[in-house]
């Protein structure tokens, strides 16, 4: 008897231990996907088609600058007697900025003045000499008449007569060239003095009392100080050749300024470059960009002008004038171009329309016609591979519609976006569920077809 209870529980033991096996294996078999499941469900995520109004947005990045700014270089050289303006200064058309030391341009002056008299002097010379000339001339001319002198005494006194003219024309061309002279020296002396050519402020003063500045008489003068509105202050930008199609004149902007974080400021584009600057040609890093200039409509720099400016734009508004901003040449900002906009028109987030390959279909089909023909022919597999090698790809935007929990692949066609939905122009209708995520399985491993679970829904009962 204690033999076969020793043998019982062996057996029992070991049909244990098998059972814990088959267990085990079939919960490893079937989180392998060993076992035939049915078709397992792709856990998605999903949002409704709706009615937006979208704007698209072109963004680029650059720097505040004046819309005129009038860069001053001295006519003439010398040195600096008198600095008049400090840099900040506001200043009106015609008011004195500087003053170079005239002496030499003086000198010049007295000089050519002198030299002038002297032209003078010989001009009545000559005219004396030309008139006694003349005066011998008409006498051998009456003497020749009557016979009482020879031929050649008259063609002498002729020749005389011509020469001592063309002498007083020579005289009086070479004291209009001493008062041409005389005139430049003048008009330099006049380029020591050095004035306002506009209304504006004084953006940049490069130089000092006393320095010495290089003329514009050969090659460009020294940059002494420019002068700009800046109340009026323009944003330029560069623009890829991708989105410069898109932009055009009077187009409205939004504009980020780094120094004012957290504001937006209006703004309007007056200019668009025709010519491309171009960096890194000819590498694989090669830019082609295109210069927009953004005009600021929003007040700014109020305080820039005289006391009329500021009270003429907002007199009554003191606390807006104390929060309007100050612009500065050379800041840094980002401004959004909103090219288009069109209103209520079905859109979708921009995550939810991928590509898919519609070749692949085609490819499929073919596939399994010549697979059933090699299975029925007993022919060549050559037949399949010339099927694949034939097909080109197409892809085409689609969209993953929830069709009672199976995705509807739907090809779309696609309008204009903004940063968060795009246009959808056919191919989806108001309401409907489409799929938006996640991005691996929208991208890659979503098919048609396929059964899907909406993220965050509860399992049926009898699943």
């Amino acid at each position: 008897m204690a033999k076969d209870k020793s043998a019982t529980k062996k057996l029992l033991k070991i049909t244990g231990i098998l059972v814990l096996l088959l267990v085990i294996g079939g919960v490893a078999a079937n989180m392998m996907g060993w076992m035939d499941s049915g078709d397992a469900e792709t856990t998605v995520e999903t949002a409704n088609a709706e009615l937006r109004t979208i704007t698209q947005i072109v963004s680029a990045s650059g720097r505040i600058q004046p819309e005129t700014e009038v860069i001053i270089r001295p006519d003439v050289s010398g040195e600096i007697i008198e600095l008049s303006v400090q840099e900040g200064d506001f200043i009106r058309e015609g008011d004195l900025l500087l003053r170079i030391k005239p002496d030499i341009y003086q000198a010049r002056i007295d000089e050519l003045r002198a030299s002038l008299l002297s032209q003078q002097s010989r001009m009545e010379e000559a005219r004396s000499n030309m008139l006694q000339a003349q005066s011998e001339f008409q006498k051998s001319e009456q003497l020749y008449e009557r016979n009482l002198i020879s031929e050649t005494e008259y063609n002498q006194t002729k020749t005389t007569f011509e020469a001592r003219q063309a002498n007083l024309r020579a005289a009086e061309y070479q004291i209009q060239s001493a008062q041409a002279q005389l005139r430049r020296a003048e008009e330099e002396l006049q380029q020591t003095v050095i004035r306002a050519p506009r209304d504006g402020t004084i953006s940049r003063l490069s130089v000092e009392e006393g320095e010495r500045v290089l003329g514009n008489a050969q090659t460009a003068g020294t940059e002494m100080m420019r002068i700009a509105r800046l109340n009026q202050m323009e944003v330029e930008v560069d623009v890829n050749e991708n989105d410069i199609v898109s932009v055009s004149i009077d187009d409205n902007v939004d504009i980020e300024v780094d120094a004012y974080p957290n504001r937006i400021f209006e703004g309007t584009v007056t200019e668009i470059a025709n010519s491309a600057d171009v960096s890194g040609t000819g590498s694989a890093e090669q830019i082609t960009n295109y210069k927009v200039k953004i005009r600021i409509t929003t007040p700014h720099n109020l305080d820039s002008g005289p006391e009329d400016y500021i009270v003429q734009v907002n007199e009554p508004e003191t606390p807006a004038r104390a929060e309007s901003p100050n612009f500065k040449p050379g800041m840094s900002g980002t401004v959004d171009i909103r090219t288009n906009t069109v209103v209520d028109v079905v859109s979708v987030p921009i995550q939810a329309v991928t590509v898919r390959d519609f070749a692949e279909d085609e490819d499929n089909n073919s596939e399994t016609a010549v697979a059933d023909s090699v299975a029925e022919d007993n022919t060549s597999g050559e037949a399949l591979r010339t099927t694949r090698s034939s097909q080109e790809e197409d892809f085409r935007k689609v969209v993953f519609l929830n069709d009672n929990g199976v995705a509807k692949r739907v090809e779309v066609e696609t309008g204009i976006s903004d940063n968060t939905h795009i246009q959808i122009l056919s191919g989806v209708r108001e309401g409907d569920e489409v799929v938006t995520g996640n991005y691996r399985v929208l991208s890659r491993e979503l098919q048609k077809d396929d059964k899907i679970k909406v993220s965050g829904e509860s399992e049926s009962p009898d699943a």
